[in-house]
């Protein structure tokens, strides 16, 4: 008698847990979307969109500016007279007076307080720094002082100084129009509110996490650091 044959064993394949893993190595880790937050494409486009909103509302905050500047300013005492040639001059009632400074002082003070409110309302509506909102911030807060010494002029006194005196009568001491004699009371608004919001960020802002402290670590299949 002779043995029967049997059929000689079928090749070794490999299991498809070992084919998936050398074909389609998982790779555990990925950026998230706000990774590439301002960082030019949506990003950049985002942040442009939101500094340009801060510069408007900033800027119409130039309209409180000067009603409380118009409001908190004190009055420059002017009076009226007729010189021996009829002609109409007007002096001040108060030489030694400060008033003149105050005015430019009281611009000042009323620009640094909505510096810095408009900093923190820029701060807890976006918590982050970046350059658009900065540069957002800055030139609100200088076309809001702008638009705010252009109308606390406007609700003022009479720019007409001798129509005014010739109305109110001789001798009569009425209010000279207001008037920023300090120029760089206009970049106050803008300075605070840079100030304000840099040391913000600085101590609330969001961090960067470094790989072993918290942040993912990108892993191959195996579970092995990619390096």
């Amino acid at each position: 008698m002779t043995a029967p044959l049997t059929p000689p064993p079928p090749p070794h394949e490999p299991s498809a847990s070992s084919h998936d893993v050398w074909q389609a190595p998982h790779v555990g880790y990925a950026a998230p979307a706000e990774a590439s937050y301002g960082q030019g494409g949506p990003g950049m486009k985002t942040e442009l969109i939101e500094a340009a909103v801060i510069t408007v509302a900033v800027a119409v905050g130039g309209v409180l500016l000067g009603a409380l500047w118009w409001w908190l300013a004190p009055h420059v005492p002017l009076v009226g007279d007729v010189d021996a040639s009829g002609n109409w001059v007007v002096y001040l009632k108060d030489t030694e007076g400060e008033q003149a400074v105050g005015v430019d002082g009281t611009f000042t003070l009323l620009a640094l307080a909505l510096g810095v409110v408009s900093a923190l309302g820029v701060f807890l509506w976006r918590r982050r720094g970046g350059v658009p909102l900065v540069v957002g911030l800055a030139v609100g807060g200088l076309l809001g002082s702008l638009l705010a010494w252009r109308m606390g002029i406007w609700l003022g006194p009479s720019s007409d100084v001798l129509a005014h005196a010739k109305s109110v009568g001789k001798g009569v001491t009425f209010s000279a129009p207001l008037k920023l004699g300090a120029k760089g009371a206009l970049l106050a608004w803008s300075l605070a509110g840079l100030v304000v919001h840099l040391g913000l960020t600085a101590l609330f802002g969001p961090r960067d996490f470094e790989p072993g402290y918290g942040a993912p670590v990108p892993r191959d299949g195996y579970g092995a650091p990619v390096q």
